[in-house]
This record gives C-alpha cells, structure tokens and sequence, in this order.
C-alpha cells in the first residue's frame, strides 16, 4: 500500500534551500502601477509582482543538480566538451542524429524556417503559437491551424484535446500539399489550453505526412509532460517509462524545434534537431550569422550543462507527477469557486474562461486583459491572455472576436507552493463577486506585429469609476503565506 492509498496528502518532492522575498504591494500602489504600464501585464515591472504566472519560460527554480554541473561549464569557443554532453542528452532522448544549440526556441524557429519556408507556402499545424505564427509570416507563408477541439468541447474533459483534426488535414493536404511546407505539432498545445497530443494522434499525422510527403516537425517544449499525459491517459502506455514515451514520440517526427526554458529546466536556451543532414548543414551556417558557432549556439557552456541535466529531470516520474498535480490543483480551486476553466487541466498552466469571471464585459473590449488586469490590482498576480486581443487581429487590419476568452495561468516549475494556489484561487473567487466594479478596455496603441507584448490600452470611455474597493479580507489574510513561502532553488 502507497502513501497516497493511505490517504496522506501530497506534498512537493523537494527541499527550499534558497529564497527569494516577495515585495509585497498594497491595492492602491497597484492600481497606480497598472495604470503607468497602460494596463498591459508585460509593461509591470517583475519587482512589482507578488506571484508571477506571465510564463513557465526560463522561470523555474533549477536543482542543485543543475547549480553543480554550471560549475563544469567550459567556455571554449569551439569544441567545448559542455556541447557534447548536453548533445548527447539531446540525442539520448529524440533520436535525431543533428544537433544544434539556440539561445532559445524562437530562435530555433527563425533558422528552420528561413531554411524550408518559401513565399506563398503553407505551414499547418494543431496550434501555432504567437512568435511560431509571427516566424511563418516572416518568411512569406501562411500559418493554419487545425485543431480537433472547438468551443464546444474546450471546456469538457474529454482528453487529449491537443491533437490536430486528421480529417481536415488531410482535406487540406489532398487539395494544397504542393504548397504545404511542413506541418507541426506543438506539444503540449499551448493556445488550447496546454492540452496534449496522442501518439495515436501523432502516429496518424505522420502516417499522412508521408502519404503526401510533407515533413512532420514538433514544437517540442513541453514534450515531457506531454509524454507524461500519454502514460497517464492512453491505454498501452501506462507500464513504459516517460522516457520510453518521449523516444517514441520523436521517432514519428523529422525534427523539432525546443525552448529547453520550459522541459528543460533552464533560464535560457533552446534547440534544433534534425535527421536531414543536407538541412541541417544549411541551418548551421544560419546559425554561425545569427547566433554563434554551433557548438556553443548563443549560449555559454555553463548554459549547456544546466540544459543536459534538466532535460532528464524533466523525465522524472516523480518530478512531473508533482508539477501535474499542481496545475491540476489550481484547477480544482477554480472550479470549486464557480469559475469556469479549460478541462481537464493540461500540463503548464490553468486557463480560466474570462467570460465566467466578467461576463458583462464583450469580446472586442477585451475582457482576458481585463481579468488580468484585476487580479494584478487586486491580488499583485500576473497573467496573460489568450483571446481577442492576442488572436483578433485580421489580415486586412480589421478585428473579430477570437472563439474564446482565456486567461492563461502559467506555473513556473519548482518555484510555488500549494498556499500560493489557495491565494490564487481567493483572488478569482472574489473578482467573480465583485465582476461589477470592472469594466472592458480599448487600445490606445498597438504595434504591427506582436501586438501583445507592447500594446497599451485604457478604460473604455462608459468605464465603471468604483474599482477602488480593496480586496477582500479572505485575500489579505493569505498574503503573510505568499510573502513567505516563495522559493528559487
């Protein structure tokens, strides 16, 4: 019999042997910070957060694992022996044979894609996201996505959501595969709600892929927790290893691009890995001008270490059992406080259905920026949207309404504790019972491109003037735990 058969609570697998004090914020020094960064979330300073869920990128806590093998960086322009090990891990886990380090996964894309894009091509995929569709534009093609969930089912429990829709991949590729460049898999599906991909899923894209010889790569950044959901959810799968998992997944692919900030336990860093050698000769040479020599990619070889051991920390059954749990966690607090999220959880983050929060407030005044904004005011939490404002803007310049209004909550990895996601949970339950005092936003400025990352915006002109209602003492009374119990390694 298991301590959980027993009924003993969980609790997180590890020690805090450093800390990191939370400034903490009072209300009204908020609203005026909000204020100052045009209420858009990335524009406040991180000082300024009490507990940060902007993004799982580069913000977990490494182990002392990874703090020692930093010491072993060696910094060699060429040849550094820190390259091949952290190569070796590389390919330990994904089987491809070329291996090329990037000082993240953005920069991973830009040299793939510059490599096999060509204007008036089609990249197609189960979700690009913002800076995957942003690289695709770049370079003259038109980014598709064809997801299997719709409005209907994104807030049922029907698993495995992340999968691509194969019906209407293969509508689109029996009509366009001459122009079809490639099509990727994010896994986890980061726009749907970090949802995971099947390998039945994945075995039947690239059954397909090869039908119509178009090239299968994966957006790989979160490949082991969507390794840990097939274990979890998919029958066959339950008695193999993470690892096994992962190295099957990546025999169906024929490269992938990772942020190793998110699976691979690191701040910085990222990946290319191909089978194609041909490909990956001309990648390198991208790689030389835009980023380094490619045995050191933009990053120094203490980097390359602390990416070689979290890569297999990330495998750890243990390790992913807790991170899972925890989101999963999240989501049982919001429910249980009438909110309406994203089911059943996924891997990285909980995402909450604005409308279920500030119902009053419609699509094109943006009511997931405007949760984001009332939670930092009320409680110093940060968050991002993904709705009408990331995803509303059309070609010609118009706007439309996205499908659907969420609110990522994104959960560094090895950084909270269970008290933060009580606190978290107590900061929506009481927006939902103040919704009233809050009111939807219009865009004062916007960029071209990425608009979410530099946007600014105000309150719309019939703005309700009595938000200045402190939050409620069920709040207040977790901030001492908040303040405490933050953790860095």
């Amino acid at each position: 019999m298991t301590d959980s058969d027993k009924g003993f609570p969980a609790f997180e697998p590890y020690r805090v042997k450093s800390v990191e004090k939370i400034k903490a914020t009072s209300y009204e020094e908020r609203v005026k910070i909000l204020e100052k960064a045009k209420n858009n979330p990335f524009a406040i300073k991180a000082v300024d957060i009490m507990i940060d869920l902007l993004t799982d990128s580069g913000t977990s806590a490494m182990s002392t694992e990874q703090w020692s093998a930093l010491m072993r960086g060696e910094e060699s322009y060429a040849g550094s022996p820190s390259y091949y090990r952290f190569e070796n891990t590389v390919k330990e886990i994904t089987g491809f044979s070329e291996v090329l380090p990037a000082h993240q996964g953005r920069a991973a894309e830009d040299i793939l894609f510059s490599n096999i894009i060509e204007p008036g091509d089609i990249a197609i995929s189960n979700g690009f996201f913002d800076t995957t569709w942003a690289h695709v534009a770049n370079n003259g093609a038109l980014a598709v996505n064809l997801p299997s969930f719709n409005k209907e089912t994104l807030f049922t429990d029907v698993k495995f959501k992340g999968d691509i829709s194969i019906e209407k991949l293969i509508e689109r590729l029996a009509v366009d595969s001459s122009r079809v460049c490639f099509v990727i898999l994010t896994v986890t599906n980061n726009i749907g709600g970090g949802q995971p991909v099947s390998m039945a899923n994945i075995k039947a894209t690239a059954a397909v892929c090869r039908r119509y010889k178009v090239k299968l790569y994966f957006d790989a950044c979160r490949y082991a927790e969507n390794a840990y959901f097939i274990k979890k959810y998919e029958d066959g799968y339950q008695h193999k290893s993470v690892i096994e998992i992962a190295q099957e997944m990546f025999t169906y692919a024929d490269g992938c691009t990772m942020s190793a900030k998110k699976d691979g336990l690191a701040n910085i860093g990222g990946f290319l890995a191909l089978r194609d050698s041909e490909l990956a000769a001309d990648c390198r040479q991208d790689l030389i001008l835009k980023e380094g020599y490619p045995t050191y990619g933009g990053l120094s070889g203490r980097d390359l270490e602390c990416i070689a051991v979290g890569l297999m920390e990330a495998l750890d059954e243990e390790y992913l059992q807790y991170r899972i749990g925890q989101v999963e966690y999240l989501g049982k607090l919001l429910t249980d406080a009438g909110i309406r999220i994203v089911r059943p959880t996924g891997g990285h983050a909980v995402y909450v259905d604005a409308t279920s929060v500030l119902p009053h407030i419609p699509p094109l005044q943006y009511p997931g920026v405007a949760l984001c904004g009332a939670i930092y005011k009320e409680g110093g939490i940060r968050a991002f949207e993904i709705g009408s404002l990331l995803l509303g803007k059309q070609a010609d310049g118009t706007e439309a309404p996205a499908e659907y209004e969420l609110v990522r909550l994104c959960i560094p990895r090895r950084v909270y504790t269970r008290s933060h996601m009580r606190y978290i949970a107590a900061v929506h339950k009481y927006i939902k019972q103040h919704a009233h005092q809050y009111s939807g936003l219009q865009i004062s400025w916007e960029a071209k491109r990425l608009r979410h990352f530099t946007i600014e915006l105000e309150p719309v002109k019939e703005a309700h003037e009595s938000a200045n209602t402190p939050v409620m003492t069920e709040v207040e009374s977790l901030t001492n735990k908040v303040r405490e119990t933050i953790k860095v390694a």
